[in-house]
């Protein structure tokens, strides 16, 4: 798994090679806006305005496959993070987490860091990966574990 691989579509439809933010420590989340852990863009928030001027970056990426709880279009998921929840690390286009249409960076993430009895699959909204500043893919947590538990392997990692 390299970072300078990877292309992503930001929210404004921009291709991104996440090559940017290689040497940075970094946590990578599924989002939505209508699930009950969306409380936790509030705290992905805090981490990243606490440890963003140390090398650490969130990247959100939201997902309608769970419940179908972020219908919304780009613009609609831009202005609900940062209206309700004052967002601002980088948030990209919505993406499919499982199944065919899977994008190679979470095929990648899942198949380095599966989840508990080695399932690739991810369960729900806001499970995290964690890298380090090289790009490996370091940790999984899943979607109960709050941001403020995260803070230490991100300690560690800085």
């Amino acid at each position: 798994m390299n970072l300078h691989d990877y292309k992503v579509r930001g929210l404004d439809g921009r291709e991104v090679g996440l090559g940017d933010y290689w040497g940075q420590v970094l946590l990578i989340v599924n989002t939505a806006s209508k699930c009950g852990f969306t409380p936790q863009y509030a705290g992905l928030e805090a981490l990243h305005r606490k440890y963003g001027g140390q090398g650490f970056e969130v990247l959100g990426f939201p997902c309608n496959q769970f419940g179908a709880q972020e219908p919304g279009d780009a613009e609609e998921i831009r202005s609900f993070c940062t209206m309700t929840y004052a967002v601002s690390f980088p948030m990209f286009a919505k993406i499919e987490v499982n199944g065919p249409g899977t994008p190679p960076l979470y095929a990648d993430l899942k198949k380095a860091r599966p989840g508990l009895f080695g399932s690739r699959a991810i369960k729900w909204n806001f499970t995290k990966f964690l890298l380090d500043r090289q790009g490996v893919a370091v940790r999984r947590f899943a979607s109960a574990a709050k941001p403020k538990y995260i803070e230490q392997a991100i300690e560690r990692l800085l």
